[in-house]
């Protein structure tokens, strides 16, 4: 199994682009499924999610065809409406597939979804939702067996802004009799980037960027070229490599409009920030400052950079908390930050941490996507060398961090 082995205490400088967003990425190839036609995307990650979604449409009768970044989606065949067993496992997006497919041919068949082990994340608003729009679901063992004899426009309610809630219902309603109204929907900028690729594709959708939005059915859509927008957590993940182990650095289309509580708080724990266009410039020549954050939804600080705030923190200066208010299972990284020396107390929902300046280089394992690269943020500000296993799943969301921290300067490489 390949490991990423990281050296620490070595300055970052420089400039790289940020690659296109995971979490935009997979719901906008889901909704190529309702056009009987061709969705290309550009600017796609090429990451194992992506890979894993392009095998779901491939089994479902699409055909993809991808050219470096671009991807070629052609949906005029569907051949069957069931999720393979092993992807939808794999993956937690597959469920939003569920939707698309009630809408394209009034029937779906999936597995509960997996990924990443950060806590329970239960799928029953999408069902509730569903069945509102006239799906009959039925669930047998590990599967969920939806039909209808056509969705109707519904009004809804979210009690929670859940983001896949919020996609399913999206995707289910463009093709839909009638107008759907969706009250408490999420309002994460990757939402905001499915609407406007299948506004591109002929749907009406009003609201968007708000948490009401609504949506009137249409029978046909067309053709037609989007691009992904870059991915802000990756962004804010190589922020935070640059305040764990100093130095300088510029990230070019990395979504900076979407970072306001991120950038906000790393400049309240000492770092320099300077926005201009899509260039996010940082500089960091102190220790991160301890302070108190919590997770929320969008427009709050994003629960996938939670691990990387509590890395800052245990390398920093003074004491902080973290309050996590999305995942419960968001703090098994703690324990492996433990194994490098930080000083972390776990009560509830709650982190206390107190920063101890530095961490010690050791094998330590990835529990999930942004765990694990949390660790390699921590790697980063390590005395001596630090082993990271396990970090396929690091791959699910970032394209080569290895690459793009060596071409800041970073002591970093893969291992087999």
């Amino acid at each position: 199994m390949s490991a990423i082995v990281v050296q620490g205490y070595c300055p970052l400088k420089g400039e790289i682009e940020i690659q296109g967003s995971k979490n935009a990425a997979l719901p906008m190839m889901a909704a190529a499924l309702l056009h009987k036609g061709t969705t290309v995307l550009k600017y796609v990650p090429i990451i194992q999610d992506v890979f894993c979604m392009m095998g779901i449409l491939e089994s479902m009768g699409c055909a993809c065809s991808r050219n470096g970044h671009t991807l070629v989606i052609d949906a005029r065949h569907i051949k069957t409406a069931r999720i393979p067993r092993e992807s939808g496992k794999a993956m937690r997006s597959s469920i939003v597939v569920l939707g698309a497919l009630l809408g394209r041919c009034m029937e779906g068949e999936a597995y509960y979804p997996g990924g990443c082990s950060i806590g329970s994340r239960p799928i029953d608003l999408h069902l509730a939702a569903l069945r509102h729009m006239g799906a009959e679901i039925a669930e047998k063992d590990e599967m969920i067996i939806a039909r209808t004899r056509g969705l109707r426009g519904a009004e809804i309610t979210l009690s929670y802004p859940s983001v896949g809630a919020t996609e399913n219902v999206i995707l289910a309603a463009v093709k839909a009799k009638g107008t759907t109204i969706l009250k408490g929907a999420a309002m994460e900028p990757e939402i905001d980037a499915l609407c406007g690729l299948l506004c591109a594709m002929g749907a009406d959708i009003e609201g968007i960027g708000t948490s009401i939005l609504t949506i009137r059915g249409t029978d046909e859509l067309h053709d037609t070229e989007y691009q992904v927008p870059g991915d802000r957590i990756v962004t804010g993940t190589y922020l935070s490599a640059v305040m764990a182990a100093g130095g300088e650095a510029a990230f070019r289309r990395g979504s900076p409009q979407h970072l306001g509580c991120v950038l906000d708080t790393m400049q309240h724990m000492g770092a320099d920030i300077r926005v201009t266009g899509d260039v996010t410039e940082i500089k960091m020549e102190r220790r991160p400052k301890g302070i108190f954050i919590t997770t929320s939804p969008y427009p709050g600080f994003p629960t996938d950079l939670q691990s990387m705030a509590m890395v800052l923190l245990a390398v920093g200066n003074g004491k902080g908390r973290l309050k996590e208010t999305v995942f419960e299972g968001r703090f098994a990284t703690a324990k492996q930050l433990h194994k490098m020396g930080a000083e972390i107390i776990i009560e509830g929902s709650e982190a206390r941490i107190t920063g101890k300046g530095s961490l010690k280089g050791t094998a330590v394992k990835a529990c999930d996507l942004r765990g694990g690269a949390a660790l390699v943020v921590a790697g980063l500000r390590a005395d001596g060398e630090t082993r990271i296993t396990d970090c396929h799943h690091i791959l699910r969301g970032y394209e080569d961090i290895c690459r793009d921290l060596q071409n800041l300067g970073g002591s970093i490489r893969r291992e087999s």
